[in-house]
């Protein structure tokens, strides 16, 4: 197996003849001038190939063939061998997404210049585009796909992919019959579909279930909690959080305390601001609770732990973890979350602030910040390694809201399937923000064969 760069050229010939330069041979390792199969995405055609003397990698289809693999583009792009007699070209990437509004311009709406700085690291050498789930076409094996310009976006049918990036950004629409069905398609073609569904709060929990390393690191939790599991955590641990199941960004959080003397304190956010009750009795938390959260349904209660601190408030951690082109888990970016005061919180939209873990951990701890530092990023690779054990389906990406107590204990409050990407506004995380989105397409390439090693 051989992996090379190329340069495809459309030539204007009416045969089926594929030319190759010697150098791209060579590369490929291919051998004579027998016919070869070439393939692009879920598209192949067999043709002869004859050897032109041209200096590089270069690689001519006639019209008739570009046409029937339709390869969406000339210029450069990747080759790989699969054998003497087998020619890969792409890699093909679709990134599944959705759109509310859609314009020309804005195919996704609010979201096409995310999914621009996705497509970015790999648009000059692989082909990259994005898709809805309408756009596909299962009896021709097709897909009509967004590809970015340098002033919008233009739409090319090209073959089912090589491999997809899941990145729908409905859970509701996700958790439907027809989606699930949708993505068991592709994956009954052998097509690799990573990030297969956002996790819930309690997915986690189960995932790491019976990973005794891994599950010391997770606070107690108990799903859709009777008020007597509230109040017995509540004793135990003085303070606890309530969350949804489903939810994200801080929404719908409580944070819960019990003082002896002083009652229940119940902290959460309300018409943009955060709130604090009192009650001297369990009775009328528990009349709160039942009012706003439905009895307690659909909630994780989570044993609330004591974090180190700046200037009073809480610091938690965002790790943002990819799979890279080895197939191993790597720590891409680390941005560290100071809580706004009096917020339930660390989210930004909730006064929350955005620093470097250097900054908070040389801060509180010293001289031992960077040891801290490491064995939190292997715990993190630790973490993401047990919950793929036990995931049916293909990971590539995650976020870990860690947490380090002041005794240096590490805690993962929850796994996201696919974070955002706010800790990569700050101006010292731009860079860490760039090495992930080249691991998306490093890890593409892994998942779509157009690696060199060949699997054990």
């Amino acid at each position: 197996m051989s992996l090379t760069t190329c340069t495809i050229h459309f030539a204007a010939r009416t045969d089926k003849t594929v030319y190759v330069s010697s150098a791209l041979m060579k590369s490929l390792q291919l051998t004579g001038t027998k016919p070869v199969t070439l393939k692009m995405g879920s598209k192949s055609v067999t043709a002869p190939i004859k050897i032109v003397k041209k200096a590089g990698n270069h690689l001519y289809l006639p019209i008739g063939v570009k046409n029937q693999l339709l390869v969406p583009r000339s210029g450069t792009c990747m080759a790989v061998s699969h054998g003497p007699r087998e020619i890969q070209i792409g890699p093909l990437v679709g990134i599944l997404t959705n759109a509310s509004t859609a314009s020309t311009a804005q195919p996704f709406g609010t979201r096409s210049p995310l999914l621009k700085q996705y497509i970015s690291p790999g648009n000059r050498k692989s082909f990259f585009f994005a898709f809805l789930p309408s756009d596909v076409n299962w009896s021709a094996e097709t897909v009509v796909g967004y590809f970015p310009t340098a002033d919008g976006w233009v739409r090319k049918t090209v073959p089912l992919p090589d491999v997809i990036y899941n990145r729908l950004s409905s859970r509701k629409a996700e958790k439907s019959l027809s989606i699930e069905n949708f993505k068991e398609r592709f994956v009954r073609r052998g097509i690799p579909l990573f990030n297969w569904s956002f996790f819930d709060k309690w997915d986690v929990y189960n995932l790491l279930d019976g990973e005794k390393e891994a599950f010391k690191h997770v606070p107690e939790s108990h799903l859709n909690p009777t008020p007597e599991r509230v109040r017995e955590m509540l004793e135990k641990h003085r303070f606890v959080y309530l969350k949804p199941t489903g939810g994200s960004l801080g929404i719908g959080i409580y944070r819960l305390t019990y003082h002896p003397k002083r009652g229940y304190f119940a902290r959460f956010r309300r018409g943009g601001k955060n709130v604090l009750y009192r009650f001297p009795q369990f009775s009328g938390l528990m009349k709160l609770l039942n009012a706003r959260s439905g009895r307690l349904r659909n909630y994780v209660v989570q044993q609330g732990i004591r974090l180190i601190e700046i200037d009073s408030c809480p610091i938690d951690f965002r790790f943002h973890l990819h799979k890279n082109g080895q197939n191993q888990w790597v720590v891409a970016g680390i941005g560290a979350k100071k809580a706004g005061k009096g917020s339930v919180t660390t989210h930004v939209k909730n006064g929350g602030q955005i620093m470097t873990p250097e900054q908070v951990l040389d801060r509180v701890f010293g001289s031992k910040a960077d040891a801290i530092l490491q064995n939190a990023k292997k715990t993190a690779i630790e973490l993401a390694e047990a919950i793929e054990r036990n995931s049916k389906h293909l990971l590539g990406e995650l976020g870990f809201d860690i947490g380090i107590d002041q005794n240096e204990q590490i805690w993962m409050f929850e796994a996201n399937s696919k974070p955002g990407r706010s800790i990569f506004k700050h101006p010292s995380l731009k860079s860490q923000g760039k090495t992930s989105l080249g691991l998306i397409f490093e890890h593409s390439l892994y998942l779509g064969r157009f690696r060199v090693r060949r699997e054990a």
